[in-house]
């Protein structure tokens, strides 16, 4: 596995002893924006750290050391560079891939469980000590648990700054800091800018005069904030002074790799909504649009979600009102995941175009991602209803468990309804769900043990260490533990060649239609199977 770091000594030597930093020197010096958010470039000699693409003249190779992560190059002492804003790209597809203990580390961190639980909850959670744990990341990814859920507070900071209007004392607490002083200190260091600055430069960004910001930029500022603040409804506007205040509604821009199928991702969940808890629609211009209700660890929430940006610089734009500012982080990194958003779709496409059978699929649709979730214990009792059923029947079937044993909100619309909790469904399933006894039974089973800890079904778990747990359980096959892994999880070399409907798919484009047989066949796939999986969806 590539270092964190790399030693910096001349190109000629690494070359050879490196050929890690050569291919990463490479791409840095051709400016590849493919490669922004799977490394860093920290240059030494300025004491920044940039994007690949950054446009500045490429550094010496003495003076360049490569990291995995922003609080790498914190640690070394670097601060982000103000021309090329290295944190405002998709994160390392990196996490997603890998299914080791640092990146399982990197995915709670993402989740806010550093800032809910500590350091020693995220140990807790991995199964290891936080010394075992602190040690491992250091090594690998060149800093500890602190410092890298420090560099993802600032990371999120900065995004808030940027694409929304919260007011700065919400911006900190959002964010996970504990105080302003340290949302401050912590802004100032890696960015060596103020808050406000950071707001100020991102507008002046955009009227195409970077890193110039004199007053009337941050009076600007202060003004905008100030008429929002006067014009807009309480109910409206993020109130919050502090971690446990409620929230209004707040709005961010949240980037994806390109290409991006965001057009394919709101077509799946489309097809999949369950009454009262999701909805579809389409806006006047006609793009797509998700609306649902959603636990988060702070309580309810409901969002909005549309395709925003342009092919070059693809994006989703979140809505979402909150209970507690302290719930924006999870969301963030859930909405990331449900869209695939980090995905490196120019390597899958690359890899799954050279498949004849594929070619002219990925042409048409260039940029597939596979749908994560937004809750996994949800994930887990949509899988057991519909299997073997179809989908119409699974959304007819889910609906009535929402509407039985869902929790009612306060708020009267079509969306007032919270799915039910493993609790109530393993209070009351037995009453509610309808078909094979079997069946219910195995539902009511796994809702005893999600209920209890028996069963931990998270985007942190190891893969195959959950698809063995699920398959331990009467009633859950192959197919259920495979397809709840690979949306969970996010596991990219998932092809589930038990399903009826990927195996249709297979033979309308030529390939094997027997299980055994594509299994063989899709070896060549790998890693990115479960890619395959969906282009053989869309052909089904």
């Amino acid at each position: 596995m590539p270092s964190t770091a790399t030693t910096s000594r001349t190109l000629s030597e690494q070359s050879v002893d490196d050929p890690v930093f050569a291919e990463r020197y490479r791409a840095m010096q051709a400016r590849d924006a493919r490669f922004d958010g799977q490394f860093i470039t920290g240059v030494h000699s300025t004491g920044i750290y940039c994007r690949p693409s950054c446009p500045a003249v490429s550094p010496k190779p003495s003076n360049v050391t490569f990291y995995l992560t922003a609080a790498a190059a914190h640690e070394a002492g670097l601060r982000a560079c103000k021309r090329c804003l290295p944190d405002a790209v998709p994160g390392s597809p990196e996490w997603n891939l890998r299914d080791d203990l640092a990146a399982r580390a990197m995915r709670l961190i993402a989740d806010g469980v550093v800032e809910r639980d500590g350091v020693p909850g995220l140990a807790a959670r991995l199964g290891y000590t936080p010394r075992h744990l602190t040690r491992v990341l250091t090594a690998e990814l060149g800093a500890g648990p602190l410092a890298l859920a420090r560099a993802h507070r600032a990371q999120t900071a900065r995004t808030l700054l940027t694409s929304t209007s919260l007011p700065v004392a919400d911006v900190a607490f959002a964010s996970g800091f504990g105080s302003i002083r340290q949302f401050n200190d912590t802004i100032r260091e890696v960015y060596e800018r103020s808050p406000l600055e950071v707001r100020a430069s991102a507008r002046v960004h955009e009227r195409g005069r970077p890193d110039r910001i004199g007053p009337a930029d941050l009076t600007l500022v202060d003004r905008r904030d100030a008429e929002r603040a006067s014009a807009e409804s309480p109910d409206e506007t993020s109130t919050a002074a502090g971690a446990g205040a409620g929230a209004g509604v707040v709005r961010l821009r949240l980037p994806a790799r390109a290409p991006f199928d965001a057009a394919g991702v709101f077509a799946w969940l489309a097809a999949r909504t369950v009454s009262g808890v999701e909805h579809a629609s389409v806006s006047p211009d006609g793009a797509p649009r998700f609306a649902r209700t959603l636990r988060l660890p702070g309580g309810p929430a409901l969002l909005s979600l549309e395709p925003g940006g342009d092919a070059a610089s693809p994006s989703i734009e979140v809505e979402a009102r909150l209970a507690g500012l302290g719930d924006l982080p999870p969301l963030v990194a859930r909405v990331r995941r449900l869209f695939d958003l980090d995905a490196d779709a120019q390597a899958i496409d690359a890899a799954l175009g050279a498949e004849p059978a594929f070619a002219a699929s990925v042409a048409e649709v260039p940029g597939i991602r596979l749908p994560g979730c937004l809750d996994p214990h949800e994930l887990v009792f949509r899988a057991l209803i519909g299997q073997q059923i179809s989908v119409a029947a699974a959304r007819t079937a889910l609906g009535r468990l929402a509407a039985e044993l869902g929790e009612h909100l306060a708020e009267a619309s079509d969306l007032a309804l919270l799915f039910p909790t493993a609790e109530a469904i393993a209070e009351h399933g037995a009453e509610v769900l309808r078909g094979p006894a079997a069946r219910i039974r195995t539902i009511v089973d796994v809702a005893r043990r999600l209920a209890s800890g028996e069963l931990v079904v998270s985007s942190d778990r190891e893969r195959h260490d959950l698809e063995a747990k699920l398959l331990e359980i009467p009633g859950i096959g192959p197919w259920t533990a495979g397809y709840v892994a690979m949306r969970v999880t996010g596991a990219p070399d998932v092809l589930l060649t038990g399903d009826l409907a990927l195996r249709n798919g297979a033979v309308a484009l030529g390939l094997p239609g027997d299980a055994r047989a594509l299994t063989a066949y899709g070896a060549r796939w790998a890693p990115w199977r479960s890619y395959a999986s969906m282009h053989l969806w869309r052909h089904a």
